[in-house]
């Protein structure tokens, strides 16, 4: 099941649902390609509505964070999202499966800094079959690296909608079954320079607050102008719509 939000299909799924979803594409070797949207980048789809027909080519969109979930909630009532998910909370569920199944795994994107945290985390380094850093590459020469290491999983974190336009312009190219793109993710994976604040901060929904106060200047346009502006957009789409929802 899912539901629309700007014409974009968000799965109404769970985090055990996200992992059957992964573990399934890559048991039965179909491609699958995977990824998010926040409230940020459902603003950024609405500003360039072109931007639909790349997210439309992706086979799985989960909502991220609890903007989404409000958003579904309200539009859509007990058809909305079942629960606030977020990469953050997602990532590490993730990498216990990958170690479970040896899953092999390519990282691209974010510094090579943060990739040498990843080479060097213990038993996740295992199944790390190659990683290429989202300043400096390639596409032609990436894909074959990636082709050559035969990953069954490919993490691109290069930011939305870049990672998931560079996804879909390459997709038939790569020989992977799972392509799962992660944003700031890595960071995740890679236990690197991801601010989320205590327990009950992320509980209450106010992990992008953390982000903000740590870092206003990359912040202060996403969330002091996108959060009312996004709250504007459904409220007005929830009007339109009327009895439809």
């Amino acid at each position: 099941m899912n539901f629309k939000i700007f014409d974009i299909n968000i799965e109404r799924i769970n985090y055990s649902g996200l992992r059957d979803f992964i573990s399934f594409s890559i048991n039965n070797n179909k491609k699958k390609l995977i990824t998010y949207v926040t409230a940020a980048s459902l603003n950024t789809i609405y500003e360039n509505p072109e931007l639909k027909n790349v997210y439309h080519k992706f086979d799985l969109i989960h909502p991220d964070g609890v903007g989404v979930c409000w958003a579904s909630k309200f539009l859509f009532g007990k058809k909305g999202a079942t629960e606030k998910i977020t990469g953050s909370d997602f990532y590490p569920i993730l990498e216990k499966e990958i170690k479970k199944n040896k899953w092999r795994i390519f990282f691209f994107g974010e510094t090579n800094t943060t990739l040498n945290k990843l080479h060097n985390k213990g038993e996740l380094s295992e199944y790390i079959v190659g990683s290429q850093n989202g300043f400096n590459f390639q596409t032609e020469r990436l894909i074959k690296r990636v082709n050559s290491l035969t990953p069954d999983i490919l993490i691109v974190g290069i930011g939305a909608p870049r990672q998931e336009k560079w996804i879909v312009e390459n997709q038939d190219d790569l020989n992977v079954n799972v392509i799962l793109s992660v944003g700031e993710g890595i960071k995740v994976f890679a236990s690197a320079d991801k601010v989320r604040g205590p327990k009950f901060i992320q509980k209450a929904g106010l992990e992008w607050f953390v982000r903000l106060i740590y870092n206003p200047r990359k912040f202060w346009r996403r969330y002091l102008i996108g959060i009312p502006l996004f709250i504007a957009r459904i409220i007005i789409l929830k009007l339109k719509k009327g009895k439809e929802y």
